[in-house]
């Protein structure tokens, strides 16, 4: 028994330090040009941040009996728990992973403030949102130019009847502060 204790404290040990350093940003600032607006994003484990963005943002109208040809800008706050699956391959390949550039997955909520508003002939009024799974890139470079897209789906719910629509978000801007873990590539 005690053998078995020794093997998994040390393989623990291991397998802790092989990962030493793949999740590059404890922190990021970024301002967006598209959906104006901040951003943060801080590291919380290997390979996992968690990104906040406020900014006006190009949405569906969810009130809309037609939601996916009826679109508005509203101020919004978006939280992400990025999970990047691909940054100890592109390290492998002689990547740039600076400013977290990788792919990943991320559960995604959103609340939207759009105030009152006339849907189709009849007032809406309140604050909407969404929750759901998306799908996305990130790139930064050197400069500070960093741009990110996602999709995917979530539920939408609000002053109207929820359902399910498609989530779709872009960010292009510059990273205008930051934390580094490790040098990059």
């Amino acid at each position: 028994m005690r053998r078995l204790l020794l093997l998994v404290f040390l393989s623990t040990g291991f397998f802790l330090h092989a990962q030493y350093g793949t999740n590059c940003e404890i922190r990021q600032f970024k301002l967006n040009a598209i959906n104006p607006g901040v951003e943060y994003e801080m590291a919380l484990g290997v390979n996992s941040t968690l990104d906040i963005r406020i900014a006006y943002q190009v949405a569906l109208e969810p009130a809309s009996s037609q939601p996916l040809e009826d679109f508005d800008f509203f101020p919004a706050i978006t939280v992400q728990n990025r999970y990047y699956h691909n940054l100890r391959s592109r390290e492998r390949r002689r990547r740039s992973i600076y400013g977290n550039s990788g792919n990943y997955f991320a559960p995604s909520v959103a609340l939207f403030s759009p105030g009152d508003r006339v849907v189709e002939g009849r007032l809406v009024d309140g604050i909407h949102g969404y929750g759901g799974l998306v799908y996305g890139i990130q790139r930064s470079y050197n400069s500070g130019f960093s741009f990110s897209i996602d999709a995917g789906a979530g539920y939408y719910v609000g002053p109207f009847k929820g359902g399910i629509h498609p989530v779709v978000n872009l960010s292009i801007g510059w990273i205008i502060s930051e934390k580094r873990w490790c040098v990059g590539l």
